[in-house]
C-alpha cells in the first residue's frame, strides 16, 4: 500500500516525551497529533499506509486547550487530539529512535 495526501493530513506530527519514549520500548506503542475529526479507524489504516506495518489497537484521547494570558489579554491554545498506536509484536516504527 503507499500513502496518500489524506494519510499524512491524518497523523499531524508524532509526540516524542519521556512517557511517550517510555511507553515505546516497554508496551510498542507510539504517540501522534492527529487531526480531530480523525476516527480510529482513520489513524490506524493512515500509520499502516504511511510506515507500512501492521497496528493492533488505537487509543484516542482529546485534549482541551491551556488558557492562557498575557498581560491583560486572555487567550486559549487550540484543542487537540492525541493518538496512541499499538504495533503488532515484532514491529518497530523510526519515528522516535535515535540516529
Amino acid at each position: 500500500m503507499s500513502a496518500t495526501y489524506n494519510d499524512f493530513n491524518i497523523l499531524r506530527r508524532p509526540v516524542v516525551t519521556e512517557k511517550s519514549y517510555t511507553a515505546t520500548g516497554a508496551a510498542n506503542q507510539y504517540t501522534f497529533r492527529v487531526a480531530t475529526s480523525a476516527t480510529k479507524l482513520q489513524i490506524k489504516q493512515a500509520v499502516e499506509n504511511i510506515f507500512e506495518v501492521e497496528v493492533d489497537k488505537v487509543q484516542v484521547i482529546n485534549l482541551p486547550g491551556k488558557a492562557k494570558r498575557r498581560g491583560t489579554h486572555a487567550g486559549r491554545r487550540a484543542d487537540y487530539r492525541k493518538a496512541v498506536v499499538r504495533l503488532a509484536a515484532g514491529q518497530t516504527l523510526e519515528v522516535t529512535e535515535e540516529a
